[in-house]
């Protein structure tokens, strides 16, 4: 089960991964906190009055094509998106929005789905969101709420028979090592990096507080990542800095997608290559 702010986010972290998984045979599950109502048209091509006027249609149809293309399955927690708040200070949060939720409404449904589906592996955002979105941060701690109170009889009753996952991971989807190896071999082919400007910004140090504990082989699934990732048009530029990295050399540099593994109740082996790596031993003998 992967868990997601909004629709467009599974096909930009850890989609390789699920494709490659929903191709073996495991069932694959996106939950989607939001509709993505506030989200921005990030597309040129499709900033028009009748898109704009339709944008929560139109991203249920986004996601639609997207989790198709990838081979899974996928529902909506059903809350409203909390856009992302700028200015100095930041102003309030929209009234009723998911990043507004008491943690335990905002959980409750996520709860459902945990016990209803009965994943052994969850993957969701760090504590910081993986990026400072107010949508991002609650997915981390709905995720973390759910992982730690779906097996428990006693909280959240009427909301199924209780289930423990196993295994929680982070994303890591924007490591400093990952984008120095892609700058590089960009360079290397005698390319321009789209990765300058982002790592000047990281210049004063990594950024990143978590481990890679974790790195999943799928880059024979890049190809159907891009594909679902562009399936979100309202979000994804074509001709933008999303594909600029031949699928080729990032195979060849980098193609694996990383994890930290954040929670499990199963013995395992660091580093790992495979998310269900100690489960099929813990199924096997209990």
């Amino acid at each position: 089960m992967a868990v997601h702010a909004h629709p467009d986010d599974e096909s930009s972290k850890g989609a390789a991964t699920m494709a490659r998984y929903a191709a073996e045979g495991v069932e694959v599950l996106v939950v989607t906190c939001t509709g993505g109502e506030r989200g921005d048209i990030l597309n040129p091509a499709m900033d028009r009055p009748e898109i704009k006027a339709d944008i929560t249609g139109v991203r249920q149809r986004e996601m639609a094509a997207a989790r198709e293309i990838l081979g899974v399955d996928q529902s909506w927690l059903g809350f409203v998106d909390s856009g992302f708040p700028e200015g100095d200070p930041p102003p309030p949060l929209p009234e009723g929005c998911f990043a507004a939720q008491p943690l335990e409404v905002a959980s409750e449904p996520l709860v459902r789905a945990v016990r209803e589906f009965r994943p052994h592996v969850m993957l969701t955002y760090d504590e910081k969101g993986g990026y400072p979105h107010p949508d991002h941060v609650k997915c981390h701690e709905v995720s973390m709420e759910a992982f730690e109170a779906a097996g428990d009889p006693d909280r959240y009753p009427g909301t199924g028979e209780p289930w423990q996952p196993l295994k929680l991971y982070y994303h890591m989807s924007f490591t400093l090592d990952r984008l120095l190896a892609l700058h590089q071999g960009m360079l290397d082919a005698g390319l321009e990096s789209p990765y300058k400007d982002w790592l000047k910004r990281w210049e004063d140090g990594d950024p990143q507080p978590w481990e890679v504990t974790t790195r999943v082989p799928c880059g024979e699934y890049f190809e159907t990542r891009d594909k679902a990732l562009l399936a979100h048009a309202t979000q994804i530029d074509p001709n933008g800095f999303w594909f600029m990295v031949p699928l080729d050399l990032q195979r060849q540099v980098w193609p694996t997608e990383d994890y930290h593994l954040a929670r499990s109740l199963v013995d395992t082996e660091l580093p790992e290559d495979d998310l269900f790596a100690g489960i099929q031993e813990k199924a096997c003998c209990s």
